[in-house]
């Protein structure tokens, strides 16, 4: 299980991130989607990820030590966040460069709201990282907030569009910040592919 969780850096270039040594989880989403509320929910710490209710508060790629085995990754979400398009552009360069350059990734979970029906920029993202077979995870946020069947309809709505795009659609899971739902699978998801990445070291 998750015991301990500490910060350890942020970095706008991924050349300085913290030694490619252990598995490494990013969490990446667009803006206000709960991210920072899903980090802090999985570590059972309140304050490990700023949460703000003004969209684009990540604006680095943050590290997070966990029980000395694996990184946690926040990265800046994308989206809504208005912020000047150079920024933004800096932002997208930054993404993409640590998401394709970082050995050690493990898994780039990305959060899905799952009050809304399928979204073009939430696609056309997960598309990109298939693309360059990248190891994408669907992490559906927000389930508290409506009623289980609402929830169920979108998810389904969303991975038809997932079967559209690829030829297997992408590991999932359906979680709450608030109910704690979808933790303990997510947690032993992770558990299992670090134990692999190790075994395979």
């Amino acid at each position: 299980m998750l015991k301990n969780a500490r910060f350890l850096t942020s970095n706008t270039d991924h050349k300085k991130c913290p030694p490619a040594n252990k598995p490494e989880f990013a969490f990446i989403g667009r803006s206000n989607v709960g991210k920072s509320s899903l980090i802090n929910m999985l570590t059972n710490h309140k304050h490990l990820a700023k949460i703000s209710g003004k969209p684009g508060k990540t604006q680095l790629i943050n590290h997070f030590d966990i029980d000395g085995r694996w990184y946690m990754v926040d990265l800046p979400g994308y989206g809504f966040a208005k912020v000047n398009k150079k920024l933004k552009t800096d932002w997208d360069k930054m993404i993409r460069a640590y998401l394709t350059e970082r050995e050690n990734l493990a898994a780039v979970f990305v959060l899905i709201d799952s009050r809304l029906s399928p979204q073009k920029i939430d696609l056309e993202f997960i598309q990109w990282c298939g693309e360059l077979q990248l190891p994408v995870v669907l992490l559906f946020t927000k389930a508290d907030k409506q009623s289980h069947s609402r929830t169920s309809a979108n998810v389904h709505q969303f991975l038809d569009e997932m079967e559209r795009l690829f030829v297997e659609v992408p590991e999932f899971f359906v979680t709450s910040a608030v109910t704690f739902e979808g933790r303990e699978e997510l947690i032993r998801f992770i558990e299992e592919n670090v134990t692999e990445y190790y075994e395979a070291g």
